[in-house]
């Protein structure tokens, strides 16, 4: 006979065992957490662990700092900072299969191979940035990234306006926003602002929950103020272009100043670059050779021999000198003149730009009062305007000059300038005689002028100046409805082996009106290669173009005079 099956039944002790063994794991538990929780020395104490979970979840984001703005005279922008996107990811984290990587990749721009092997050059690092300078609006797609270790960053990239227009003046950044060039390296503790920082809260997926803190604003750069004017900057940009262009020459500069202010109104320069797209760019291209490249000034230096000549006393605007037969041997070298011009008074001398009788009139003057005239219209010695690879060309000081070193100074020779020196010689007679301190930073404090030279000495060098472009070798500068004065200058270059023979610099330096000077403007063009080579056929037609529209602009009413009428050949 079976025995009866008897129901399982846990004994109550064994019961109460378990339960009060739970129970006291529990407690265990409870007050290992309040410990941990409370208790600051035990298990590294409760801020150790904060600190730990605040490692894995907050997060101190740099806030950018935008640049200051490039102004010009009128407040029209030439340099902003525009907000972007760059995209970095932490080797460490990153985990991508080759489909994510793809993805990744054409969001980027990128091949899957370029990305992976950007990601794992260096996998100990823990940041790599993948791409730079973004349009903010790819910041969305690249999201579900951000739990595999690809993050996205806010900074800032300058766009340029102006383009080409302004290139070498105003420069460029690098990829970090700090200045490499021009203005934009000149005054960049002025532009740079200061980066801020904040504290935020990522959760899993590296996603930004919480803006906890700002540790540090940041405070945006100062605007620069230039004393360029757009407009002006744009027509001499596009006249200098267009005659580079047209005589297939090397390269060119211009400046425009104002003769009271010493400011500059305009400064371009052939070749430029684009700064908003830098492939293909040059160290040739982005230097701004208005203040960088020297060359000899030649026959636009002869007013200021003529300046001395008055100063000396012993001549004046209608004294006659025999340039007779052409040519004069001065130690040893043939000075000629194209024609024999025979006798020419101080003004026609300057017209006709006779070498004959400039050297003539050299020869009976100071070399050392030669020197210190050219020395005091600000030849060899540097601007001051602040930019950037400024030079301040050369001006030879001897003890004693010899007759040929005396009558190369005189016809602009044997010394070399830029050409924004001479803008700032020019700009001095167009001041009546007083110094000039050229100034691109609008803000800048101006300069007391010195006097130079006598006004009514200066004034008779306008004329003269003046009549250059009426009958002389300059009539291709005149401006309808303007009175201007200038000289023409066709300069051997200089080569390896001294003066080049078919190489030539054609420079135009001029004021406008001649009457009331307003602006000085300088062109110059080096190695054209068309027939035209010379200051007069290459350079004067660009200062003529540039002269006319720049007085317009300016708003200086026209001359209606019926002097000014019959020399321009106009019909009342």
């Amino acid at each position: 006979m079976k025995r009866p099956v008897q129901p399982f039944q846990i004994r109550a002790w064994r019961l109460a065992l378990v339960g009060g063994g739970m129970a006291l794991v529990g407690v265990a538990l409870m007050v290992r957490i309040a410990m941990l929780q409370v208790v600051p020395d035990y298990e590294r104490g409760y801020q150790f662990l904060q600190r730990q979970g605040e490692a894995r979840t907050v997060r101190e984001l740099v806030l950018p700092a935008s640049r200051g703005m490039i102004l010009d005279r009128n407040g029209k922008p030439l340099a902003v900072s525009t907000p972007v996107v760059s995209v970095w990811a932490d080797p460490q984290e990153v985990r991508l299969n080759d489909q994510q990587l793809a993805s990744l990749g054409n969001l980027l721009e990128m091949t899957a191979d370029s990305l992976r092997e950007r990601i794992y050059a260096e996998p100990s690092k823990r940041f790599v940035y993948l791409r730079r300078g973004l349009q903010p609006d790819i910041e969305a797609a690249l999201r579900p990234y951000a739990a595999a270790g690809i993050y996205t960053m806010q900074e800032y990239r300058r766009y340029y306006p102006a383009a080409e227009v302004a290139a070498q003046v105003i420069g460029i950044t690098d990829i970090d926003d700090r200045g490499l060039e021009g203005v934009e390296l000149g005054f960049d503790q002025w532009l740079a602002g200061t980066p801020g920082a904040q504290r935020v809260v990522r959760d899993l997926q590296g996603r930004v929950v919480e803006s906890a803190q700002i540790l540090q604003a940041a405070e945006p750069g100062q605007d620069v103020w230039l004393t360029l004017d757009s407009r002006l900057q744009f027509l001499a940009y596009r006249e200098l272009k267009s005659a580079v262009t047209a005589h297939s020459a090397h390269s060119g500069s211009v400046v425009i100043m104002d003769v009271h202010s010493g400011d500059i109104l305009a400064m371009v320069n052939q070749p430029s670059f684009n700064p908003n797209s830098r492939r293909n760019l040059t160290a040739d291209a982005v230097r701004n050779r208005a203040i960088a490249d020297i060359f000899e000034p030649g026959s636009t230096a002869k007013p200021f021999t003529m300046l001395t000549a008055l100063e000396s006393g012993r001549f004046a605007p209608d004294t006659l000198i025999n340039s007779s037969p052409g040519r004069v041997v001065v130690s040893g070298k043939v000075i000629a003149d194209p024609v024999n011009y025979g006798a020419l008074t101080l003004t026609q001398v300057l017209a006709k730009s006779s070498q004959v009788g400039t050297t003539l009139i050299s020869l009976q003057l100071d070399p050392e009062r030669m020197h210190n005239t050219l020395m005091r219209a600000g030849m060899g010695d540097l601007p001051g305007t602040g930019l950037p690879g400024e030079v301040a060309g050369t001006l030879p000081q001897r003890y004693e000059w010899r007759p040929i070193e005396q009558a190369a100074l005189g016809y602009g020779y044997g010394l070399s300038v830029t050409a924004l020196q001479l803008a700032q010689s020019y700009a001095t007679l167009g001041s009546g005689g007083l110094r000039v301190q050229p100034r691109i930073f609008l803000d800048a404090p101006r300069v007391e002028q010195s006097r130079m030279a006598d006004a009514a000495q200066v004034a008779e060098i306008r004329a003269m100046l003046e009549e250059v472009v009426v009958h002389g070798t300059g009539t291709r500068a005149a401006v309808a409805g303007y009175r201007v004065g200038g000289k023409t200058g066709t300069v051997h270059m200089v080569g390896s082996a001294g003066y080049e023979e078919h190489r030539y610099s054609a420079i135009f330096a001029g004021l406008a009106p001649a009457d009331d000077p307003q602006v000085a403007i300088v062109v110059m063009v080096s190695d054209p290669q068309s027939d035209d080579y010379s200051g007069g056929l290459v350079a004067a037609p660009v200062f003529g173009r540039i002269a006319g529209e720049a007085l317009r602009l300016l708003g200086v009413p026209t001359d209606t005079s019926p002097a000014l009428l019959a020399a321009q050949g106009v019909v009342p």
